[in-house]
């Protein structure tokens, strides 16, 4: 018996958001195959004029146009074409970047697990195939890596990788249950949208794509978003916490991070004031002083990495859209 919450044969929506990608969007268009029924192409206020393009030269009848008066960034564009697809009714959205960096003869791979009733976010990992990494520049290869860390700890998704792929596919009940409102609109969307998931405890996980680098440019300048990367990623961070270990729940995890932070600061201080006092005075600590100094430290590190021996065994596992009422079932 089929799941009501995801039909046989559900309707699948791509969302394509567009600024600058003017030399590519039509042969991304050209790549979707027949499994999509609808397509949206949203113009993010693109100098280029990519939907005026895309109007004259693509008669696709499965294309759409959004014209959006002001840049709204990425996160902008995909939201105001998620918008635009539930109001039509599609099951299944699909984020696809018109740079041409993401196959769209994918998708039905990345839509694959969402229609078995196994996840209900997938998004792309480039890191899978480790021969095709070769084409991938240095400085992003290092960067996407570090980030992908600080993601999992921002996120609690410890089993997905390369965060800010942005080759995605959610289902429809999911992103009704999402506060549109608050999720990012530029470069940390995709960050941000993978920490809402996880306060509604959606299953995510990663699909392998190939590496595809042209001749494209990249919008994102790495040292205009980091200090607000890193603020963002921390405030998630304090906010996961929260609501998983603390408003929604309490358990032994909730225990072990306070007492092994305060254990470690403390130790940490305390063997630092007394070293520092030794120094100035020229009189050794004593084997009392350093156990004292010590013993909190490793306390501290060892209910640290207990927490996060349970957060990582606490990624969400149970399909959230199939416990969601059909939008026509609800009050």
């Amino acid at each position: 018996m089929s799941n009501p919450a995801t039909p046989l044969n559900p309707t699948l929506a791509v969302v394509i958001p567009c600024f600058r990608v003017r030399d590519a969007i039509l042969d991304v268009l050209a790549g979707i195959g027949p499994e999509c029924q609808a397509i949206y192409v949203v113009d993010d206020a693109c100098p280029e004029n990519t939907a005026d393009l895309v109007e004259a030269e693509c008669h696709d009848p499965r294309v759409q146009l959004i014209r959006l008066p002001e840049n709204q960034g990425v996160g902008g564009a995909v939201l105001a074409g998620y918008e635009r697809a539930l109001d039509d009714g599609a099951d299944i959205l699909v984020k696809l970047d018109g740079d041409g960096q993401m196959d769209p003869a994918l998708i039905p791979r990345l839509v694959a697990m969402i229609q078995q009733g196994e996840a209900d976010y997938v998004k792309g990992n480039r890191f899978f195939e480790l021969d095709g990494l070769q084409s991938m520049p240095t400085v992003r290869l290092i960067g996407n890596s570090l980030l992908s860390f600080v993601n999992k700890v921002s996120t609690g998704y410890w089993n997905v990788f390369d965060p800010t792929n942005g080759f995605t596919a959610i289902h429809a009940g999911v992103a009704r249950q999402l506060p549109f409102e608050k999720l990012s609109r530029r470069f940390f969307f995709e960050s941000d949208m993978l920490f809402r998931l996880g306060t509604l405890r959606a299953v995510v996980t990663d699909v392998p794509m190939p590496v595809r680098y042209g001749n494209e440019r990249s919008n994102l300048r790495v040292r205009h978003v980091v200090f607000e990367f890193a603020w963002k990623h921390f405030a998630n961070t304090a906010k996961r916490l929260f609501y998983n270990y603390y408003l929604r729940d309490f358990n032994i995890a909730s225990v072990e991070i306070v007492v092994g932070t305060a254990a470690l600061v403390w130790g940490t201080w305390f063997g630092l004031t007394r070293w520092l006092a030794g120094i100035a005075q020229n009189i050794p600590a004593t084997s009392g002083t350093v156990m004292v100094a010590a013993l909190p430290v490793l306390l501290g590190v060892q209910l640290i990495l207990a927490f996060l021996n349970f957060d990582i065994q606490n990624v969400p596992r149970d399909v959230l859209h199939k416990r969601l009422l059909p939008p026509h079932e609800k009050s």
